[in-house]
């Protein structure tokens, strides 16, 4: 069954899906399980605790099975897992399609030292919702997180889609910016990516900081859920073409400019780390259009043809949180 429309039972109200800020509660099995890190022969940090990101994965596979039929994708069969070269660690990977979903996938990593999420939903071109975009990245002593429903269209300029998607969201940013702070410096280019309720945190490791980034990952799937339910088919070939021509920049961007480049090469090697990139985690980046990163970003490019190699270091770098409480964008994306 696909998603349901406007007032289906298939749907859901925003108001049931966030939970009220007093109501978050820390399970008690999650803070006996999760114990203190602790050194092996080598002195190496490693990770002893029981939670894991695949309890996040099975709430999503659950709560989309509610919505929509599910079926694996054609990636599946190449991608499902690949041991570490150091042979210490594994990577587990799942994908499925649906309806309106061109590609749900999922990349779990599960080292000695580190487990890590990179988990996205990328909605067909006949539909302009956001993509859903989870990267938590768990160490011993660190998390490094972003959670956020990615606009597909820029929201800082184009205020209809910024009211069709976000205005309704604003509340649920606020609620999670309290007990996420700002993490630290972005780009005016990976800005543009993300919208006014993005969680883009770091923070020390604790049961009680996974089970309220359990729950905002529960509260944003959720209402990204929604949004994918009631939104009409685009029959617009003009619109088609943007939405899909959006998706691909996107694309674009992150296999370019993905921070986890370097964990994958050291983990895996750069072959294989290149495929992982282009044909599973950003799938459709090289089928979905013909521009190159070039053509999207040309300032990016040095005078002798190359890219600049230093990283995102283009344009403005944003400190602090660039929305107000209403959603509003309050920084100068032109001024450096």
């Amino acid at each position: 069954m696909g998603f349901g429309l406007g007032g289906s039972s298939s749907s859901f109200c925003l108001q049931r899906t966030l939970t009220p800020l007093t109501t978050i509660h820390i399970s008690a099995t999650s803070t006996r399980h999760w114990r203190r890190r602790k050194r092996n022969r080598t002195g190496t940090c490693v990770l002893s605790f029981s939670a894991s990101y695949h309890k996040f994965v099975n709430f999503a596979l659950d709560e989309t099975r509610r919505h929509t039929n599910l079926v694996p994708s054609p990636l599946q069969e190449k991608f499902n897992f690949m041991n570490c070269k150091d042979g210490k660690g594994g990577l587990s990977m799942l994908s499925f399609e649906a309806a309106k979903i061109r590609l749900l996938r999922s990349l779990i990593i599960e080292t000695e030292s580190m487990q890590v999420l990179d988990f996205a939903v990328f909605p067909k071109a006949e539909y302009d919702v956001p993509i859903f975009c989870a990267n938590f990245f768990t160490s011993a002593k660190t998390n490094i997180v972003v959670l956020d429903l990615n606009p597909l269209h820029d929201i800082i300029n184009q205020y209809d889609y910024k009211e069709k998607y976000f205005k309704s969201l604003i509340p649920l940013g606020v609620k999670y910016v309290e007990l996420f702070p700002w993490g630290g410096k972005l780009t005016s280019d990976s800005i543009q990516f993300f919208s006014p309720i993005v969680i883009w945190t770091k923070f020390t490791s604790s049961p009680q900081k996974y089970d309220l980034l359990y729950a905002a990952f529960r509260d944003y799937y959720k209402v990204w859920l929604e949004l994918i339910g009631k939104v009409a088919e685009e029959t617009d070939e003009s619109q088609i073409f943007r939405n899909l021509e959006a998706q691909h920049r996107y694309l674009t961007w992150r296999t370019e400019k993905d921070p986890g480049k370097g964990v994958l090469k050291k983990l895996i090697g750069d072959t294989l780390a290149k495929d992982l990139l282009r044909s599973f985690l950003f799938n459709g980046v090289d089928e979905l259009g013909s521009k190159t990163f070039n053509d999207y970003f040309p300032h990016y490019c040095c005078e002798e043809g190359t890219l600049n190699a230093k990283g995102n270091i283009v344009g403005k770098s944003f400190e602090n949180r660039p929305w107000d409480a209403r959603g509003e964008f309050i920084g100068n994306i032109f001024s450096s």
